[in-house]
């Protein structure tokens, strides 16, 4: 099992509205092959106007399916319209729950 977290760093003041995207983008998600369980998490104390989108998924292979779907799905297109200008750069990161 594995946690994948996209870590997005918003421009200033725009976390709410990247976070509303997020939030409202899992149910889209739940409904993608390879997707298990999602959550979107703010900065609380750290980096301001920090997102995480923290997916889990049983295997790499279906995180990858998950992403290709991502990338094609045109619900999905339609929720996130418009988050690229309201993020500065991320990163990701991927665990493997032991």
């Amino acid at each position: 099992m594995y946690v994948i977290r996209d870590i997005f760093r918003c421009k200033p003041g725009h976390s709410k509205s990247v976070a509303e995207k997020f939030k409202n983008s899992l149910s889209a998600m739940q409904k993608m092959k390879g997707f298990k369980s999602g959550r979107v998490l703010l900065d609380y104390v750290g980096s301001y106007w920090t997102v995480v989108l923290e997916t889990e998924v049983d295997s790499l292979g279906n995180f990858e399916a998950l992403l290709n779907e991502y990338a094609t799905n045109k619900e999905m297109h339609e929720i996130m319209k418009g988050y690229m200008d309201e993020v500065e750069g991320g990163h990701r990161e991927v665990f493997r729950i032991v």
